[in-house]
């Protein structure tokens, strides 16, 4: 359970011309809201008062809202003052109630008692922030799904069957001194593998969640002149990349945010990659390498003549960075815009100029981005993909530990180990220091 203050907080104040919220939290809620209003207000009802300062001065009239504790979204008493959204009366407003016995709340602690008190698990607190911060539509209807439980679900679920495994391994080495092997049974391999196969499908879309919450981040890279700022041009619509027939015009790195139909992107223009003398065009060539390193996906910009030589500059990418090569100009040689796999790598022929073949990119982009999650999609962060990457570690040892003679002790302890994975995830165990940086990135009123 959360603590016993009462908390205090201004919700969201959009501007004078709008409505402004405060709301508060916790024990003392009943008689504040009674000071306010000058009668006990009746539940879950909007009344109409007039909200004064100590000494009876008027300070707004408003809408007053009382939700009982435990149906509210904190499971706590939850007021909601609605009044007119100046910053000055908000804050008035926020003093008073402070002065009738609340505090200011820390960043997120609203959604941080929710949690605290069953209303939400963390996975769900988590999709509330996802949500507020949300980029684009995908991204937002991802974020309603994690809020509606579809993740956690995922995880209760994979949580069952892991369980399962784990009442049936540890059954089977209760038994040493037995001549039979009940770890040898079929039946302990099908659900190990049926598990894996489980955890598989759920980390490919936590992965594309986490795509859709903080959008695709791309590095626009090639050789110099193959056409990267043309492209960044292209797909952002705008001319935010300077453009000349001269090799090594982009020294830095420009990063452009995009939403494609729906989905966000975070394109980076990078330097041109070759070996040069030029000191500043080689600190824009160790930039883009860094680029790189932190992308989800590499577009490597190329031409039709130089299209094989330049896969050479996709050798040093981290094994995460998903590649797509662009055989870009097409324009100059009269081809038409298509897509083909050679080398297991997809190649869009399209010229960024003129706008040929970039419909077939966007395409691939929303799919990459995650758009192809459906409307069952979820919203996911990175700490979920480690968590269940974890999982999937303990599970592969857990296979190898079954297939060695009587080391049922070993694939007992990965399967807690993998147990406790899962249960950070959706809050069953946490750690104070996990929970202060979640909570602390939300925003004051939430």
């Amino acid at each position: 359970m959360a603590d016993t203050d009462t908390i205090a907080a201004i919700a969201s104040a959009p501007g004078a011309a709008g409505i402004g919220v405060v709301r508060a939290s916790g024990p003392q809620v009943p008689a504040i809201a009674q000071a306010l209003l000058g009668r006990a207000p009746q539940p879950r009802h909007a009344h109409l008062g007039a909200f004064r300062d100590g000494d009876g001065t008027l300070i707004d009239r408003g809408l007053l809202l009382h939700f009982p504790a435990p149906h509210s979204y904190t499971g706590e008493h939850v007021l909601e003052l609605q009044g007119h959204g100046s910053t000055v009366l908000l804050d008035r407003l926020l003093r008073r109630v402070c002065a009738l016995g609340a505090r200011l709340a820390r960043p997120g602690e609203f959604t941080e008692r929710a949690f605290l008190n069953g209303k939400l698990d963390l996975v769900q607190a988590e999709a509330v922030a996802d949500l507020i911060a949300a980029r684009s539509e995908a991204g937002a209807r991802a974020a309603l799904h994690s809020l509606d439980g579809a993740f956690s679900q995922r995880v209760h679920g994979l949580l069952d069957a892991l369980i399962a495994l784990r009442v049936h391994v540890e059954a089977a080495i209760d038994f040493p001194e037995e001549e039979i092997d009940f770890l040898a049974d079929p039946a302990i391999g099908r659900q190990l593998e049926m598990l894996r196969m489980q955890l598989a499908e759920l980390l490919a879309e936590t992965r594309r969640g986490v795509r859709l919450t903080d959008g695709l981040k791309v590095a626009i890279v090639g050789r110099p002149n193959a056409g990267k700022s043309s492209l960044l041009n292209a797909l952002a619509q705008s001319e935010r990349a300077i453009v000349t027939p001269i090799a090594g015009t982009t020294r830095d790195v420009l990063r452009e945010a995009v939403d494609l139909d729906g989905v966000s992107l975070e394109l980076a223009d990078t330097a041109g990659l070759r070996h040069t003398e030029d000191e500043v065009e080689r600190e824009g060539v160790r930039r883009a390498r860094g680029e790189l390193a932190r992308a989800d996906l590499a577009l490597l910009v190329t031409e039709a003549p130089h299209a094989d030589a330049d896969l050479a500059l996709l050798a040093e990418l981290p094994a995460g960075v998903a590649r797509l090569v662009l055989v870009n100009k097409i324009d100059l040689d009269g081809s038409a815009p298509h897509g083909e796999t050679r080398g297991g790598l997809l190649h869009l022929w399209l010229s960024a100029r003129t706008g040929q073949g970039l419909d077939l990119l966007r395409a691939e982009l929303r799919t990459r981005a995650g758009a192809a999650g459906g409307e069952g999609a979820f919203s996911a962060r990175r700490r979920h993909v480690v968590a269940l990457e974890r999982v999937q570690a303990h599970l592969d040892h857990v296979a190898g530990a079954l297939a060695a003679t009587r080391a049922g002790e070993l694939a007992a302890e990965d399967l807690r180990q993998a147990q406790h994975a899962l249960g950070e995830i959706t809050g069953s165990y946490t750690s104070d220091d996990l929970l202060g940086a979640i909570f602390g990135s939300f925003c004051i009123g939430k």
